[in-house]
């Protein structure tokens, strides 16, 4: 599948905002007002940031108001849905907090479970489509959830830490949300490995029906120029460069904040350690992104002579 850098940006700036905005829900960091107030803009900011980025994947984003219509059936429907019911609530949580100082428990219970239900309604889209044999797991929606949460404990450690107070057990979560996440993601790159169109039986032969004549190969190709499929759902990337991309996700995105975080746990501080962590986190998540569209094998592409 082709990476489309708005897609990237958008699950993964979305994914961490609605992952604070969990954390918010359960109110486990610093009840300070400037706390609160970051706590609620950063989360703001990068959850419409990554909701106006995927509007750029449109063909006529005037128009996108129109997928919401379709909510029983589309997942991506649900998500705009679930996204706008899970950032009204917010706001209205937030606001409340911030002007008389009260938190209700059960309002942010639901505004968590609202956000989580957000990111899996966005890993749905994918993990749904039974013609990318790599999307079609249980994996990837655990995925897309662990990531976000990883991704909002990352930020709203770094916020309460930025403000005045170490929050230890914040610190604590994250570092273990973040470690379970990429533990999670290589367990995904695992069974991508052995799982492919070939892997589930699907080839030029099964797909064109010719399979009994023998063997099918592609003596001209079928437009004189790349049309839509062939852009959007046709991308090749090398072995080799795969495999690097992921240790370099593995790395930047995984040791690197585990090793900060446990610095700044043991150092109880250190903002600065926190804020670099929180960035290596969000380089490794786009490459994992990137590499998420990049290495899926759409069926459309064994009309094309992909092997």
């Amino acid at each position: 599948m082709h990476p489309a850098a708005s897609i990237i940006v958008f699950t993964t700036l979305s994914g961490a905002g609605f992952g604070l905005i969990g954390f918010a829900g359960l109110g486990l960091f610093d009840p300070s007002r400037a706390t609160i107030i970051s706590a609620c803009l950063v989360a703001l900011g990068f959850t419409v940031a990554g909701l106006v980025s995927s509007m750029f994947h449109l063909g006529h984003p005037e128009r996108a108001w129109r997928a919401l219509s379709q909510w029983r059936s589309s997942w991506l429907s649900r998500e705009g849905v679930l996204a706008i019911v899970t950032l009204t609530v917010f706001v209205l949580y937030g606001g409340i907090w911030l002007v008389t100082g009260f938190r209700s428990d059960v309002v942010g219970a639901g505004v968590t479970v609202l956000a989580a239900l957000t990111v899996y309604g966005a890993a749905m889209i994918y993990a749904s489509l039974k013609t990318v044999p790599l999307w079609h797991t249980i994996l990837t929606p655990l995925c897309y959830l662990l990531f976000a949460a990883a991704g909002g404990g990352l930020l709203a450690t770094l916020i309460s830490a930025a403000s005045g107070e170490f929050p230890q057990p914040l610190a604590t979560a994250a570092l273990i949300l973040t470690v379970v996440a990429w533990a999670a993601k290589s367990a995904w790159w695992a069974r991508a490995s052995r799982t492919g169109l070939a892997a589930t039986g699907s080839t030029p032969e099964t797909a064109t029906g010719l399979g009994e004549i023998g063997r099918v190969r592609l003596l001209e190709a079928p437009h004189t120029s790349p049309n839509y499929l062939m852009k959007e759902m046709v991308h090749r990337i090398g072995r080799k460069h795969a495999e690097t991309l992921r240790m370099i996700a593995l790395i930047v995105g995984g040791a690197l904040p585990v090793v900060l975080v446990l610095i700044a746990i043991a150092a109880s501080g250190g903002w600065l350690l926190l804020l670099v962590a929180t960035l290596g986190h969000f380089a490794g998540v786009l490459a994992e992104r990137w590499l998420f569209f990049a290495e899926a094998e759409h069926a459309v592409s064994l009309y094309y002579g992909h092997r």
